[in-house]
């Protein structure tokens, strides 16, 4: 079975191929090659979404290992409140003040508030991680949560250049202190 990396190079080379193969037919050619792209594109919409079913299953083993009742919400963030506030409800273009502490599912301890200080973001707006700013929506303050974002709603295909690799489900550890 092929990794999805080497499916997607394989889909690449074979369409580079395809596209130099073709005739001098400059219609012709365009013709084809805007066929190719489209199968090219179907391709890599279908690996994608086997990765993120990968992933997807992936983090519910997880959650069911630790014997979590998370709720997972239409964009693939899970989040479970564990502490109750009594505070009010974050809404978009509130500033959040939080303590935090971000892993990765495998333990490792990337970022907390304890070195770092509490974080404040803007909710909606500042560039964090979208996952940061949907789970935020489902919390009041004084509230402790668990949010557990997939790649997708974390730092992608990328990572962050520092502490979270490529393609990694990131989870925080959530405590809203305050909104403005």
């Amino acid at each position: 079975m092929l990794s999805l990396n080497k499916y997607i190079v394989l889909l690449v080379g074979s369409s580079l191929l395809l596209g130099a193969s073709c005739g001098n037919d400059s219609s012709k050619a365009t013709k084809q090659t805007n066929i190719q792209s489209k199968e090219f594109q179907d391709k890599l919409i279908e690996a994608n979404k086997m990765y993120v079913k990968r992933e997807s299953d992936e983090i519910d083993q997880y959650v069911k290992h630790r014997g979590w009742n998370m709720i997972t919400t239409g964009t693939g963030l899970r989040y479970m409140i564990v502490t109750q506030g009594k505070g009010e409800l974050a809404k978009p273009e509130q500033l959040a003040k939080v303590n935090y502490k971000v892993s990765l599912l495998d333990g490792t301890v990337c970022y907390t508030s304890e070195k770092n200080g509490p974080k404040e973001f803007m909710v909606g707006k500042d560039n964090v991680e979208s996952g940061l700013h949907e789970g935020i929506q489902y919390m009041h303050v004084g509230d402790k949560a668990i949010l557990i974002l997939p790649s997708h709603l974390a730092h992608g295909l990328l990572g962050d250049d520092n502490k979270i690799p490529a393609k990694s489900s990131v989870m925080y550890e959530l405590e809203l202190l305050s909104l403005r």
